[in-house]
C-alpha cells in the first residue's frame, strides 16, 4: 500500500492505494475536487458535507448514465467492460502473432 497526501477543497487527506494505482487515485481526487469546488463556488449549497453529497449524487448520475440498458454490455460496470476489452485484446494479439512472422 502507498500513502498519498491530497487536497480536496483545501482540506488535506492522506489516502492509501495499491501500488500502480496512484495515478488513477490522483485523477479521481482532481475530479472530485473540481466538482466540489464548482458546487461551492456557485454559492447555492452551504456546508462541506452537503457539497460532498451533491457532488456524489452528480458523479453517481454520470456513472449510471454511462450504463447501457440494452446490448452486450448491459448491466456491466465500466471496470467489467474494460476487463472484457483487455481479454479481447489478448486473444487478438495471440491470434495475430503467428501472422506477423509471415510478412
Amino acid at each position: 500500500m502507498i500513502q498519498l497526501d491530497v487536497s480536496i477543497m483545501g482540506q488535506a487527506y492522506r489516502l492509501a492505494c495499491k501500488d500502480g494505482e496512484e495515478e488513477a487515485l490522483k485523477q479521481a481526487v482532481e475530479y472530485l475536487d473540481s466538482r466540489m469546488c464548482s458546487i461551492r463556488d456557485a454559492g447555492k449549497v452551504k456546508g462541506n458535507d452537503r457539497i460532498a453529497v451533491m457532488a456524489a449524487l452528480g458523479i453517481a448520475a454520470e456513472l449510471l448514465s454511462t450504463k447501457s440498458a440494452e446490448g452486450p454490455f448491459a448491466d456491466m460496470t465500466l471496470a467489467e467492460v474494460k476487463q472484457k476489452i483487455t481479454v479481447m485484446n489478448t486473444v487478438l494479439d495471440a491470434a495475430l502473432a503467428p501472422q506477423e512472422n509471415l510478412f
